[in-house]
């Protein structure tokens, strides 16, 4: 009776294993549909700026950042308008003086995980308003040129790991002190 059941069992056994790994032959099938969970790109979409904040002052603290020492122009970030935005965008007003007083005033973001930025608005013609008709879509940050302040911003401030580098007050505070990503690291 024993020997019957240990016979049975085999048998079914060896069917069961049969029957589950249907043998397959090697093909040149293309397996390229595979990705990386981590790799795979989801939908982003990008949160509605429906405002764009107030301008700054002319008495405010901006805070002032190096990009060239080859540029005669000086580069600052209004903190209060930084924000850091649930689609991983870091949104602020940027300052860019000339050696003779004239300002550019611009409303951009840039988006840590496609090293992209944009801009939203410019400082009108009367100086007193945002001009929105200037926005542009996504482009690609450029590195090495002479006025390049998105590349900075994105590489030392505000981006690690293709991520925002933290939340708004963190990255004020970095660039109030200095702090650079690089500088960051131990």
């Amino acid at each position: 009776m024993k020997r019957f059941a240990l016979v049975a069992g085999c048998v079914a056994a060896g069917v069961l294993l049969a029957a589950c790994s249907g043998i397959r032959q090697p093909s040149n099938k293309d397996d390229s549909d595979f990705a990386y969970l981590l790799d795979r790109k989801g939908v982003w979409t990008e949160n509605k700026v429906t405002s764009l904040p107030p301008l700054p002052q002319p008495n405010a603290k901006l805070m002032s950042f190096d990009v060239s020492n080859d540029t005669p122009l000086s580069f600052a970030i209004d903190p209060a308008s930084l924000s850091v935005g649930t689609d991983g965008v870091v949104r602020y007003t940027i300052v860019i003086t000339t050696p003779t007083g004239a300002r550019n005033v611009n409303y951009e973001g840039i988006r840590c995980d496609t090293y992209e930025w944009r801009l939203y608005g410019s400082l009108n013609a009367d100086h007193d308003g945002w001009d929105q008709t200037v926005a542009n879509d996504w482009d690609r940050i450029e590195k090495g040129t002479l006025n390049a302040y998105h590349s900075v911003l994105y590489q030392d401030y505000f981006c690690a790991n293709k991520m925002p580098a933290g939340k708004a007050p963190v990255i004020v505070q970095n660039l109030r002190y200095g702090r650079t990503q690089s500088s960051l690291m131990h």
